[in-house]
């Protein structure tokens, strides 16, 4: 017996309806405290003197497309540390929490997504967005986690 072609086919609507989801964030989890042994150095401004740090082991690549890391920023004698996100499709950043002196973490005042624009006070972020996560301009996908990582290691051995 010969099918309909159309009785093989799905509706036409639902063929497309993969695009028309809402993006829906998954759930953060905190990583552990960042340790100096698994930092990687990355240029976020040459106008800085501070010097800027990705935490290897809390990077991860989520199944919607943010990329969380922690981060860790050094002005002379002082650092301070913050869990963040990074999402490609938007060029948008959200702070989920910031570290404290006694290596816990607190929740940020306003955790909420913000786009990322080419400014000096954000140039950490632009250059973790356009050089190291997001830097395929033809898809709003981040990198792997291993491309990533392969990545910030090469910066970090170049900013030795």
């Amino acid at each position: 017996m010969v099918v309909p072609a159309a009785a093989q086919w799905g509706s036409f609507d639902s063929e497309f309806d993969e695009e028309k989801k809402p993006w829906s964030e998954i759930e953060a989890r905190l990583p552990a405290y960042p340790r100096t042994e698994n930092l990687l150095r990355f240029e976020g401004g040459v106008a800085s003197g501070n010097r800027f740090y990705i935490d290897a082991p809390s990077l991860s690549v989520g199944e919607d497309g943010v990329v969380r890391y922690t981060m860790m920023v050094r002005a002379g004698n002082v650092t301070n540390v913050s869990f963040e996100g990074i999402r490609c499709a938007t060029g948008e950043q959200k702070l989920y929490a910031v570290g404290r002196s006694d290596g816990k973490w607190t929740r940020a005042r306003d955790p909420a997504w913000r786009g990322i624009a080419y400014r000096e006070l954000n140039r950490p972020q632009w250059n973790l967005f356009k050089e190291f996560y997001c830097v395929d301009r033809r898809e709003p996908v981040p990198l792997t986690l291993k491309g990533i990582l392969e990545a910030l290691t090469r910066e970090s051995q170049r900013l030795r």
